[in-house]
Parts: structure tokens; sequence; C-alpha cells
């Protein structure tokens, strides 16, 4: 090989080298890769249940419960940052997104043994739980009737039913829909499904410019539109009576493992983490500043960062740093 031939295989060489080393450099500085995640249906406790599912490793898995208006689509922003070390589980509660719609147990009892199911049938007994809404009232009935299976648990805004005077809660002030049910609301809202829940989403809100996206509005509105969904969401009012006195059952036996509760500032505030104190021994209460009560939508980098790093602290260290000040 003369020189000439020499001096261009190096030339060839050190150009591939240099794409080489651009593309690693590039791929080091790109955005990390949206989670994988998988959706799947199985039957636990008699109803149908669909699930979002991410993640592998051997931390201790994490079970998300969506609130009402919304569906397990809500978590999306929150699931990739769970699930480099565990799996994550996002259950559409019974009767929305495409879960089955029983005829009865909207209780959130009942709903909590759904989810226990679900987890059994996964083959997980330890869970770290986290309710918005409904879910976190589902997340609460989790927690009390199966405490020895759940590390931690995580609460944000909205109130305990049956817990001290939970009827005083901030979102009680138009509690109208409460007993909007039956065939006449039904009817009244049929086909205007948006309409009905643009009030849950603008007047919880801190500012409804920043609430639920207009994307989400649609998707959650052409969800819950779904035969028998309106139905189902208005059952999950028409048990709170059932909720309360069940709630005040569970209250009698404190929980002991770390809780923490996020609640907006211009939404439930420390109402909730007051109410948390009479359930809980290990408490830490969070106000998310300038937000309403759609936490993950209003103050997404707060509320984010908070489950995160309550997720990702060993649990020993929360009880020995969280805990309830004097009664």
């Amino acid at each position: 090989m003369n020189l000439i031939d020499r001096i261009g295989q190096l030339g060839r060489i050190l150009g591939t080298a240099l794409v080489l080393a651009g593309a690693l450099h590039a791929n080091a500085n790109a955005a990390p890769a949206a989670p994988a995640i998988h959706e799947h249906t199985v039957d636990a406790n008699g109803v149908r249940l669909h699930y979002l599912q991410a993640g592998q490793g051997d931390q201790t898995p994490v079970i998300l419960l969506h609130g009402y208006a919304e569906t397990s689509h809500m978590w999306l922003p929150l699931i990739g940052r769970l699930d480099d070390c565990r799996v994550v589980i996002a259950p559409d509660l019974r009767g929305a997104g495409t879960s089955g719609i029983p005829a009865d147990g909207y209780d959130k009892k009942t709903m909590a043994q759904d989810i226990h199911a679900l987890v059994k049938q996964l083959g997980y007994r330890k869970v770290k739980i986290v309710g918005h809404d409904i879910g976190l009232m589902v997340a609460y009935a989790y927690a009390a009737q199966y405490p020895d299976e759940v590390e931690t648990i995580t609460l944000m805004d909205a109130f305990l039913p049956g817990v001290g005077d939970w009827q005083q809660v901030w979102l009680l002030r138009d509690k109208w829909h409460f007993n909007f049910y039956g065939t006449t609301p039904l009817a009244l809202v049929q086909g205007r499904e948006r309409i009905y829940f643009e009030h849950f989403w603008n007047d919880f809100a801190a500012d409804p410019k920043h609430s639920v996206s207009e994307a989400n509005r649609r998707r959650y509105a052409a969800a819950y539109a779904q035969p028998g969904r309106m139905k189902a969401g208005f059952e999950y009012f028409h048990a709170f009576p059932q909720d309360a006195q069940d709630f005040a059952g569970f209250a009698k036996t404190p929980l002991t493992m770390p809780m923490l509760v996020l609640a907006g500032e211009k939404a439930s505030g420390n109402f909730l983490i007051n109410q948390a104190r009479q359930v809980d021994t290990h408490v830490d209460g969070v106000i998310v500043e300038g937000s309403g009560h759609w936490l993950m939508e209003e103050a997404p980098g707060q509320t984010i960062d908070a489950i995160v790093r309550f997720i990702n602290t060993p649990t020993q260290s929360l009880a020995a740093h969280s805990s309830n000040p004097a009664q």
C-alpha cells in the first residue's frame, strides 16, 4: 500500500471514530426514553380490572389510584419517575376507564378489596400505595384492611369521610353532586358529560387555565360518556354514608406506616393533613403552594418530586423522621 492509500485509510478510520464519538455524546445528552407501559386486564374480586404496568426491579411495587373525573391515564407523568427499580401499577377503579361496571360495590372498602385481589394475582404482598381524590379513600381503606401489607401510603387532596368534622371540608362547599344520582341526573348529563366535569376541573382548581389539559379533558369526558360509566361515577359519592361508617370504624385502630399527605393550598389545605393525623401515627403533611385540587396537573413539579422522594426513602428512615405532633 503506497503512502497516499495509507493516508486515505487513516482518514477513514479517524472519520468513523469521530462519528461514533458524536453519536455517543448525543445519546448521553438525549432525553430519557419514555417508560415502557403495558396494558393488562384481569378478573379480581368479581370485577374486570384494567391496569397500566411499567418497570421492574426488587424494590416494593407502587400502586397508583386515580380520582373522579380522571382515569389511570393521570399517572403517566409520574410512572416514568418511579419505574427504574420497581414495578408500578395504575389500575382503573371499578366503573372507570375500561374496567368493569358492576351493579354495586362502590363503597371504598369493597373497591380496596378489588385492588388487593389484583395485587395478590400479580404475586405481590407488600406495596406502597398512592391515591388522589376518590383514589385516596380507596388507598386508606386498603391500608386499614391490610396494614401489614402496606409499607407507605400517600394521600393526595380530598378528605376521609367519617373522620373528624369531615363535612366541613372545602371540597364540600357545593356537595349537591353527592346526591346527584338516579334517572333524572343521568338523563340531564347524557351527552353533556364534559359540561358536568368542567365544574370540577375549573372550580376546584386554583386557576382553571392551569388545570386539566384540553387533551385530557376530551379524553376523560369521552371515557365517562361510555354506557354505564356516569352512573358508576355517581355511585362513588352515593356510597359516602357507608364510607363514613366504615372509616369511623377503621380510625379506631390508627395506622402506623409512614404516610405522606399532599394537599393543595387552594383546596384541602391543612384539613386533610389534620384528618390524616387522626388515623395514622407517622404523618408528613405537605401543602402544595399555589395549587388547587388537581395536584398532578396544577403543580406537577412540586407534587411529583415529593412523591418520588417519599417513595424512594427507606421506610425505616421515614418512620424515624415523621410523627404526629401531640394531640
